[in-house]
């Protein structure tokens, strides 16, 4: 049996056991996988919800345009939405949401604004600003308004709830959401509360969202509020959605601890998750503490890991944020000493290279001229050309120098050095923050693989 559009395909996600992250705890860990919903996330949900009841309430017409301000995910439900029922769609967004959510918006006949991140939520820049301004200025348009529409806790308190209960044979203990809007949190812990008023609901906050305080204290602290990089989660307000008293507890990840368990569970568990996905089971891990064996813990994976391949799968992004601990060829470098690099040039003798080679106890040498990288030579080069003559050492390098040494940057991973360091080329070269020459070879790798 065929399914009308692809609109009928949102829910009825699967709920994934956990073996290898979790393996230590006491309880069930399962994850309930939202990037099995069309437009990869579970915002499909509440996107979809929210248009209906726009449609039953006359808020847009046939043909009309769809504004909202969204981290990417809504966006994309709504996209999905529209292009089914024939609407334009106007999104604003962030300058910190990852390239790959606007492309992919963009993909979908989404017109995309980006606006500034780190300005407050009533500067006429923000991108809830210029989403409301467009709401006005664009004819037959509709603001969505997901932080303070309530379709949203709706749509997750008519179908995610039911889910996890239906899928759990009502054995969830725990439910653990990294919260924005609300919704899916308010919604889906509502229901299951209903159910069972012993499930405990505990919601996942990033440094720099006032969230976690505001549920403390019922306070709105500014001074909590600064800029962060994790990606769809936390808030600098609080919107209508939240019900604080479905909520038992709230904790914050950091930036860096989301990104490497979203990481660990793609590479452990073979689930390509988001940011937002790592917090959220970084979060849990956090608690668990208060975790017993017959608990059963639902954890939420919002959305999927392709919409982070230029961020949190991105070695380069990882390590210019302190994020990824990986050995470098600094590392390498300074875990022998910083020693001076050993070079000739290439009117010297091969006799001389292999002299020095005898004293510094070393295979690899380079060769420069006039404070430039112009050649190598090595000992298993200079061996194939002795075997063919032994004159060979008598001759200048330049006669039998081999290609320079590959340059790369200091702070080149361990890893991606295996590619520039080949059978046929033993070593790499690097220039340190003061400009001087520094030399790794294959022997260096092995050697710092061993520790």
């Amino acid at each position: 049996m065929w399914l009308n559009n692809i609109l009928e395909t949102i829910g009825n996600t699967p709920l994934i056991k956990l073996n290898k992250i979790t393996k230590d705890l006491p309880c069930t860990v399962l994850a309930k996988v939202e990037y099995f919903n069309p437009g990869n996330s579970i915002k499909d949900r509440m996107a979809l919800k929210m248009l209906e009841v726009a449609e039953k309430e006359g808020k847009i017409k046939p043909g009309g345009t769809i504004i909202e301000g969204t981290s990417g995910n809504t966006g994309m439900g709504l996209a999905l939405a529209a292009c089914v029922k024939g609407y334009k769609c106007i999104f604003t967004t962030t300058e910190k949401q990852s390239k790959e959510k606007a492309d992919i918006l963009k993909a979908v006949g989404a017109e995309v604004i980006v606006c500034p991140t780190n300005v407050e939520p009533e500067d006429p820049r923000s991108y809830y600003s210029v989403s409301k301004r467009l709401a006005t200025e664009v004819p037959n348009s509709w603001y969505v308004n997901q932080y303070d529409n309530l379709a949203n806790r709706q749509a997750h308190y008519e179908q995610t709830g039911p889910e996890i209960w239906k899928q759990t044979e009502g054995k969830v203990t725990h439910l653990v959401v990294a919260t924005g809007t609300g919704g899916t949190i308010v919604g889906t812990g509502k229901y299951l509360k209903e159910k069972n008023p012993n499930i405990k609901i505990w919601a996942i906050d990033s440094y720099g969202s006032l969230l976690k305080k505001y549920f403390e204290t019922g306070e709105l602290d500014q001074k909590e509020v600064y800029p962060y990089i994790s990606e769809g989660f936390g808030e600098d307000f609080v919107p209508a959605n939240y019900d604080m008293s479905v909520i038992d507890e709230f904790t914050k990840v950091t930036d860096k601890d989301g990104a490497v368990m979203a990481r660990r569970i793609a590479k452990e568990e073979g689930i390509f998750v988001g940011y937002s996905c790592g917090s959220a089971l970084q979060g849990m891990m956090q608690l668990k503490s208060q975790l017993k064996k017959e608990d059963v813990v639902v954890v939420i994976f919002h959305d999927h890991g392709s919409r982070y391949i230029g961020k949190v799968y991105n070695d380069q992004w990882m390590m210019e944020r302190g994020f990824l601990d990986v050995k470098t060829f600094k590392d390498l470098v300074s875990g022998r000493g910083m020693q001076k690099l050993i070079t000739v040039t290439p009117t010297q003798t091969v006799m001389e290279a292999i002299d020095l080679m005898k004293k510094y106890d070393i295979e690899n040498i380079p060769v420069f001229e006039n404070g430039k990288n112009v050649g190598a030579i090595s000992a298993n080069g200079l061996f194939d050309k002795i075997l063919n003559s032994v004159d060979v050492k008598n001759n200048i390098i330049s006669l039998v120098m081999e290609n320079p040494y590959p340059m790369v940057a200091f702070d080149t991973a361990v890893e991606r050095l295996s590619t520039f360091i080949t059978k046929e080329n033993g070593a790499a070269l690097s220039k340190d923050e003061s400009g001087f020459y520094h030399i790794v070879t294959r022997h260096d790798i092995i050697q710092s693989l061993s520790k």
